[in-house]
């Protein structure tokens, strides 16, 4: 049985029954929650949690948390309710409730948190548990690539959010998002803005699969039908949303902004709408109209006036109401039928008449008809477009366009299964499905028509709220009504109905043009199967060179990268005049300068291995007199004895090791030797230039101040090898040891097969 084949087995036990009780709880909580913040509260919890690094696990509670803390929490209870019997008996289902709930449970974390290092946690445990939701049918090629699909264009943007929350955090001087906030000017008129929103946006666009990141969010469907109503219209998809909403008072007004957002989001809504009308399974037209919504909400986002913000948390809503209730509804089809293919589905309002009423209502409040919240919705959107400074024509043309497709797509999902002919033969018989699974589309439904024939409802204690979270003043919010009078946003809708019905009418010749131009177009999923194959390519080609098995091309590749970081960085961020003063040194340190200068000439022009071994050996005797001469005597013996056994360790081992042919060596000297001029030269530049900065003396100070109190211990060096620095001291013996027993058992060896 695969992960979206139910069975019709029932039974799944506390699995079933505990983690809906979990999120119908915490919906009640929010809900309690709904009086305080409508009137004006926000409420804060915080918690040291890396204090060394001022790092707290706090959380806030606004209008904008809030409202996505209730839709999490409650389609979460209707999606459990109904995964309990969509998936009854299924022998993985108790798997299945806990990586539901460990998901909504970081989406939760995520849209409370108030500190941006806790965001990004959270973030990422929404990335790990969507992976693991997304790949359940793990038996399946098709699910396993689409899992490592979202996981790898996701994981990319999180790598890119964290470096710009990191640098968020230093240039606004703290990590707690709510002070962040209040510093938008600042923000706004710093050096690092536009690279901090070019990562933001990155990490945002990658989860919210705008263009051109979209292709992800379809092929996400090959998820159970629970998880695509939870995780791809209401959650998931709305992390990156979410992002932009609660920056968007400290980044929003200037233009880099404005197009970013507008342009990225009207191209999503837009082409996705078109690729919607394509599809002829169930499942993937609505993932490409989410994407039509994602593009729609993140073009609000672009904007700043009022209108355009109270569209883009009515549509948030709205959309987050009909389409958990429409891929529920497209579960209790498949259920019913075994089949989501729309060209052979039909006559199905008899059998299914309580489904089919909860697509009809859903389905109209997505097309945008009166009296139903997406009508309201729609004529929010197109006040919002009209309010645009620039280009409102661009802007209310791209809506317009946009909500048209939309009304055609909800038609082919939710009027032509129902109540067309057909005389395809279905792979079951359908019946309706049961009460648990009917009760999340029905009540979803209900909410769109309820909340649009009497819109205070949302207004007071969800819209208003949240508005303020953008403008400052709940008053900002526009009104929620089923009339705002004769006007242009009425004309747009009027415009919308009759498009949309064109289209609908024209969809199956006009769904055959687009697959022959999307067949001819570049395809986004192909080209992510070709990135990995060149990403492949390309590694193979990486480890041919640079994992060659020759040990003097893996010393070669070392320190030309060692050269190549530190000279660029030098030469990029420039190190001054760090040359220093050779007048007046003693002829003594001279002396020392040419033992070791002699020394390395001989290591590097013989072809003795022994004269070279004893050349290395004089040069590590002139680093001891230089010790000495510095009054580190301790030191200079340490390295003396170091010294003196390495030569004696090496020489014996030498005289061990079978002969190598030399030739051919002769040709690498060069190199060598323009690569060890290079990297000695790069590393006394480095190390002048460090000489030249002022001399930090807090760990000494420290040293000398906490050496006896709480070491007990006089000598600082060995109270910081033995006491601060002690696994590190026992790491390096540990290493020292096994190279020793390696070399014991190389030279071994060795002796065994030539006296053999």
């Amino acid at each position: 049985m695969t992960n979206d084949e139910p069975s019709r087995r029932s039974g799944n036990g506390f699995a079933g029954v505990v983690p809906v009780l979990i999120s119908g709880a915490i919906f009640v909580f929010f809900l309690t929650l709904v009086p305080q913040i409508s009137a004006g509260d926000v409420l804060r919890w915080s918690y040291d949690w890396v204090p060394s690094l001022g790092i707290k696990l706090s959380f806030l509670v606004d209008g904008l948390s809030l409202t996505f803390s209730l839709l999490i929490s409650g389609i979460g209870t209707l999606v459990l309710l109904y995964s309990n019997t969509y998936l009854a008996g299924h022998v993985q289902y108790a798997r299945f409730a806990l990586f539901l709930t460990s998901f909504m449970l970081a989406m939760l974390g995520l849209v409370l948190a108030d500190n941006l290092i806790g965001l990004f946690v959270f973030w990422e445990l929404t990335t790990i548990t969507s992976y693991l939701l997304i790949g359940f049918g793990h038996e399946t090629t098709k699910g396993r690539r689409s899992a490592l699909q979202a996981l790898f264009v996701t994981g990319a943007g999180a790598l890119a959010l964290l470096a710009g929350l990191i640098l968020l955090g230093i240039s606004a001087g703290t990590f707690e998002i709510s002070e962040i906030l209040a510093k938008g000017d600042e923000i706004r008129a710093h050096e690092m803005y536009l690279p901090i929103l070019i990562l933001l946006l990155a990490g945002a666009f990658t989860k919210s699969a705008q263009f051109p990141f979209h292709f992800w969010l379809p092929n996400a469907m090959a998820a159970p039908t629970p998880v695509s109503a939870f995780l791809h219209s209401a959650t998931m998809v709305k992390a990156g949303v979410y992002l932009l909403a609660r920056m968007h008072p400290a980044f929003s007004g200037t233009d880099v902004w404005l197009w970013t957002l507008t342009i990225f989001g009207a191209v999503t809504a837009v082409f996705a709408s078109f690729l919607a009308l394509r599809q002829t399974d169930l499942k993937q037209a609505l993932a490409y109209t989410t994407l039509m919504a994602l593009g729609t909400l993140t073009l609000f986002l672009g904007q700043t006036s009022s209108y355009a913000i109270t569209a883009f948390v009515t549509f948030l809503i709205v959309h987050s109401l009909y389409k958990a209730a429409l891929f529920l509804v497209v579960g209790c089809i498949d259920h019913a039928t075994g089949t989501r293919e729309a060209e052979i589905l039909g006559g199905l309002g008899r059998v299914m008449p309580v489904t089919a009423i909860a697509a009809a209502i859903a389905a109209l409040s997505m097309a945008g008809f009166p009296p139903f919240l997406g009508f309201i919705g729609k004529e929010l959107k197109y006040a919002g477009a009209l309010a645009v400074a620039s280009e409102p024509v661009f802007v209310a043309g791209a809506v317009l366009l946009a909500n048209a497709l939309m009304l055609a797509v909800a038609g082919v999902v939710a009027f032509r299964p129902f109540w067309r002919k057909t005389d395809s033969e279905l792979p079951r018989t359908p019946r309706e499905a049961p009460w648990q699974m009917l009760a999340g589309p029905v009540l979803l439904a209900a909410a769109g028509a309820i909340f649009g024939i009497n819109p205070d409802l949302l207004q007071v204690p969800l819209v208003n709220p949240t508005v303020a979270t953008f403008l400052g003043d709940p008053t900002d919010a526009k009104e929620l009504k089923l009339w705002a009078g004769v006007n242009l946003p009425l004309f747009l809708s009027i415009a919308t109905f009759v498009l949309g019905l064109l289209i609908y009418v024209i969809h199956r010749p006009l769904r055959n043009l687009l697959i022959r131009a999307d067949n001819a177009a570049p395809n986004f999923d192909r080209g992510w199967d070709a990135f990995l194959s060149g990403l492949k390519a390309f590694a193979w080609w990486q480890t041919k060179y640079l994992q060659s098995g020759v040990l003097r091309q893996y010393i070669f590749i070392t320190f030309a990268t060692v050269l190549v970081g530190l000279g660029g960085t030098m030469l990029v961020r420039g190190i001054g005049n760090v040359l220093p003063d050779l007048t007046g040194i003693a002829l003594r340190n001279w002396a020392v300068v040419a033992l070791i200068t002699v020394g390395t000439l001989i290591a590097a022009t013989t072809r003795s291995r022994i004269a070279a071994v004893a050349a290395l050996g004089v040069v590590g005797i002139g680093v001891a007199l230089i010790f000495i001469i510095f009054s580190a005597p301790d030191v200079a013996i340490t390295q003396l004895l170091v010294e003196t056994l390495i030569v004696v360790l090496v020489a014996v081992a030498m005289l061990r090791l079978p002969f190598l042919d030399a030739q051919g060596e002769s040709d690498h000297r060069p190199w060598d030797a323009v690569l060890a001029i290079g990297v000695g030269g790069v590393v006394t530049l480095t190390l002048l230039a460090v000489l030249a900065t002022p001399l930090d003396l807090r760990l000494t100070e420290y040293f000398e101040v906490t050496s006896w109190p709480e070491a007990f211990g006089r000598n600082i060096v060995n109270v910081i090898l033995v006491d601060f620095r002690a696994l590190d001291t026992f790491g390096e013996i540990a290493v020292v040891v096994i190279a020793s027993l390696s070399a014991y058992a190389l030279l071994r060896t060795t002796a065994k097969e030539k006296s053999e």
